[in-house]
């Protein structure tokens, strides 16, 4: 058994999977999904397992070269946003609208997407993988 890190199987797996420049959607429960892409599903129910917390424990198993957020996040859920700034601090992070942001996950094909049971607007990142080489 695992002593740490990510105890979910399917999503150990997903993140360990990720090339240099893969993406990794962390999603809240309303985002559409493509049903050819690989999904992890980690909702119970709303806001478990939350939006934040998921991101955290991600961005502690990978290497993020980039960041892409709705530009809406900002002023409509300015906690969330607030919250993944502060985590996605020293990642290069781009803003697009919500609608263009939805096309960018869908149209990626080396993209997986891990959905929270958040229930908050635009509470949604793309990481893009980096690579850790010193």
């Amino acid at each position: 058994m695992k002593k740490n890190g990510v105890l979910n199987s399917q999503l150990s797996y997903v993140l360990a999977s990720l090339g240099h420049t893969d993406s990794v959607v962390v999603c809240d429960c309303g985002l559409p999904i493509p049903r050819d892409r690989e999904k992890v599903d980690l909702a119970l129910i709303k806001n478990v397992p939350r939006f934040i917390e998921t991101v955290r424990v991600v961005l502690e198993e990978i290497h993020v070269e980039k960041a892409i957020i709705a530009t809406e996040l900002e002023s409509v859920n300015p906690k969330t946003y607030a919250q993944l700034m502060e985590l996605l601090d020293g990642i290069e992070t781009e803003k697009m609208p919500h609608e263009q942001f939805k096309q960018l996950s869908a149209a990626n094909r080396s993209t997986a997407f891990v959905r929270t049971g958040e229930a908050s607007p635009f509470a949604n990142v793309i990481l893009v993988s980096g690579v850790d080489f010193d």
